[in-house]
């Protein structure tokens, strides 16, 4: 795993040992291709973060600061320790499931990033506590990394598209206007 681009392009990413799936290298640089030009200067949510890698993406092209969340103490332990190289302190990792962590945030984010394990059905209530708690700014995106076969339900936010890489689906979700 590497950084695909931006000020820390190239870099390499101590990969997971335990049950993460990362995001590939293609699906990771097709999301931030579409996204280039969104992600400088926002705050981004990883949630579901595994090993960081996309977190550490968004920092990477200009983020203004990345919230680290997921339940599993090792993912915890990688994510810090593939932000251990970085020289930035625009993050903040928090451990925790997905609705702790979601109902403990009072400020918006522009980006929020969804890639639970597949087949997990976290999909609609993490979206449907997004909405509620009206977490994603107006001109917000959520990014959703899912497998191709599993669809979300989602009636809070609209779908701008859906883009398919092999076994792996992205959904880009937008506010109702």
């Amino acid at each position: 795993m590497r950084v695909v681009a931006g000020k820390y392009r190239g870099k390499k990413l101590i990969s997971p040992n335990h049950d993460i799936r990362p995001t590939l290298d293609k699906v990771k640089q097709a999301i931030f291709t579409r996204l280039q030009f969104f992600v400088e200067g926002k705050s981004v949510l990883d949630l579901f973060s595994g090993s960081g890698a996309l977190g550490i993406e968004a920092l990477s092209r200009g983020a203004s600061k990345v919230v680290f969340c997921d339940a599993n103490y090792n993912s915890i332990k990688l994510i810090k320790e593939n932000l251990k190289s970085l020289k930035d302190e625009n993050f903040e990792v928090l451990q925790g499931d997905y609705k702790t962590c979601l109902n403990a945030f009072n400020s918006q984010f522009d980006l929020i990033i969804l890639d639970p394990p597949y087949k997990s059905g976290y999909y609609d209530p993490a979206l449907k506590i997004i909405d509620e708690k009206k977490l994603l700014s107006n001109d917000g995106i959520i990014v959703c990394e899912r497998a191709k076969d599993e669809l979300i339900s989602n009636q809070d936010f609209n779908l701008e598209c859906t883009k398919i890489y092999g076994t792996v689906a992205v959904d880009y979700f937008v506010n109702k206007s």
